[in-house]
């Protein structure tokens, strides 16, 4: 096994499943899809029912996807989209420590599954088995423009977060 496809099966193994679960706490965790539509809708991810479990299907779907080393590029486009989303509606202002909220965890994610692409899946990946091997600058381009872009696209369409009160302004 050559240096280049045992990091590939290694980041494969460590992100794949990583993102299926957390695809699949939203769904079977607590509370659910009824726990996670609750915390779409505080975020502001309209309609939330329809965002929780496209969030869910998407982290399931690229969890498989990076995991078999199939499709090229697109699941990690995928993850890349997930966590620039998450970025934005979750951890935005809160700095850089997951452990504070801050978006330590989506960053990490995200680069991982582009340099991912870039390395490609790898010999003992699907794509590799059926000599579809998609790597490269290009590959790392695509999944974090398509990602970046998808992400930016549902964001304009779908996340109308409610206004925070201003803490300055009293009543008088």
């Amino acid at each position: 096994m050559k240096g280049h496809d045992a990091a590939a099966l290694v980041l494969r193994a460590t992100l794949g499943p990583m993102l299926f679960a957390h695809g699949w706490n939203k769904v079977a965790g607590p509370g659910g899809l009824e726990a996670t539509t609750g915390w779409f809708e505080a975020l502001g991810l309209r309609p939330a029912a329809v965002h929780a479990r496209m969030a869910a299907g998407t982290e399931m779907a690229a969890g498989v996807g990076i995991a078999l080393g199939t499709a090229g590029p697109l699941p990690a486009a995928a993850a890349v989209g997930l966590m620039t989303v998450a970025a934005r509606t979750d951890h935005r202002g809160k700095g850089f420590f997951v452990f504070k909220g801050g978006w330590e965890y989506v960053g990490v994610v995200g680069g991982a599954a582009v340099a991912l692409a870039a390395l490609g899946h790898g010999r003992y990946s699907l794509d590799g088995l059926l000599h579809r091997e998609r790597a490269g600058a290009g590959a790392a381009l695509l999944a974090a423009g398509l990602g970046t872009a998808s992400a930016a696209a549902l964001l304009a369409a779908c996340y109308r977060p409610r206004p925070q009160p201003d803490e300055t302004q009293t009543d008088h």
